[in-house]
């Protein structure tokens, strides 16, 4: 599990354990142990029910009905979600010896519990579905009103580019397309996030990624993201194929340098970048096509970089003129090599002395 993750399911446990504590302020003679271990309880299993952990083939097929009776559907579905996860946290609470009542009253829900209960793990789930709208950067962002005035900082940005999306869409239609597009930013989110990334835009069949220059930089998490979201691409080949009859494969760019950040829009808010250094990253991309290789950053993050992650080589390319651009610019391709390859291919059936054996002998074939 990697920090972030743990760190949304404490603060969910968190805020559970406080409205518990609440309800017994408001309801009762004052917060109790059995209030907060209920509402903490009942609040994880709420939310890990809207995060799809559980039941996860059920919310699935949930939301392939009609709008109204989704919305129907998914009130009923908490409903019963809340009151299994009372009557679960009883009979612990019973169990374990917290509770003076009967096993019959500890996993029988009262009208007033259930109605606190369904009514707060509703404001959870709405409060979750704007930040996942918004994006957990930007939510937090706009929430803390850290951009109300334009701010000046250094950020990293990578643009990924999803390869002969327009032809797929040609011979299969906008809709396949949409579907395979959905389902290629689907598998990037979770190595973003590993690699402490924030997606701040799909334009498009593009995903933009970004990263405060001092984070992207530190351990090259930057460069360790792309072939990241490249391997996590290629480990399900199968699934891919005989989904949309095709693996994905994408082209990346990274570039950085300083940047105006403001929060912008007045019916809908959004963290938007200004200055020179988005327009040099997109046309850097598009560098791809004619250099003819998939990964590309410029001289400007790569010098800043302590050390590539390994496996990662780095090719200079020479100083290129970007279209549209004035100046020139030093560009370097990046790329995994083989015996980084031949490692991943191999460590699901060795332990980390078999995966050291493996790339000591890809070195002395080399050196041979």
């Amino acid at each position: 599990m990697s920090n972030g993750t743990a760190t949304f399911w404490i603060v969910i446990a968190a805020a559970g354990a406080c409205f518990g504590a609440l309800f017994g302020f408001l309801f009762k003679d004052g917060p109790t142990v059995d209030g907060m271990i209920f509402g903490t309880c009942v609040g994880v299993v709420a939310i890990a029910y809207e995060r799809g952990i559980l039941l996860s083939g059920y919310s699935r097929r949930l939301r392939l009905l009609p709008t109204p009776a989704y919305f129907a559907a998914a009130e009923l579905s908490l409903l019963l979600v809340v009151l299994a996860g009372m009557a679960v946290t009883g009979s612990l609470m019973w169990a374990l010896g917290l509770s003076e009542k009967t096993l019959l009253q500890a996993v029988t829900p009262k009208l007033g519990p259930v109605i606190y209960a369904v009514a707060v793990s509703a404001l959870f789930v709405s409060v979750l579905r704007l930040r996942d709208l918004l994006g957990s950067g930007t939510f937090a962002n706009i929430l803390l009103g850290r951009y109300h005035r334009p701010v000046s900082e250094e950020r990293i940005f990578l643009f990924l580019d999803l390869i002969g999306s327009t032809a797929y869409a040609e011979r299969h239609g906008d809709l396949a397309a949409q579907a395979l597009l959905k389902a290629v930013f689907r598998a990037i989110a979770e190595p973003v996030r590993r690699h402490r990334g924030q997606v701040d835009d799909y334009v498009g069949d593009q995903v933009i990624i970004s990263w405060p220059l001092m984070r992207g930089i530190e351990q090259a998490r930057c460069v360790a993201c792309v072939f990241a979201i490249r391997r996590a691409l290629s480990k399900d080949r199968d699934w891919w194929t005989m989904r949309f009859g095709l693996v994905p494969e994408l082209r990346a760019a990274l570039h950085g340098g300083s940047v105006v950040t403001a929060e912008v829009g007045v019916d809908r808010h959004k963290i938007a970048y200004f200055g020179d250094v988005m327009n040099t990253t997109a046309r850097l991309e598009g560098l791809c096509r004619e250099t003819g290789r998939d990964v590309l950053i410029s001289d400007v993050v790569l010098a800043r970089l302590p050390v590539l992650p390994d496996g990662i080589e780095a090719e200079a390319l020479g100083t290129h003129r970007l279209r549209g651009r004035s100046g020139t610019m030093v560009v370097h391709s990046l790329a995994e090599t083989r015996k980084l390859k031949i490692v991943a291919d191999a460590d699901s059936h060795l332990d980390a002395g078999g995966e050291r054996k493996v790339a000591l002998l890809g070195q002395a074939a080399s050196a041979g």
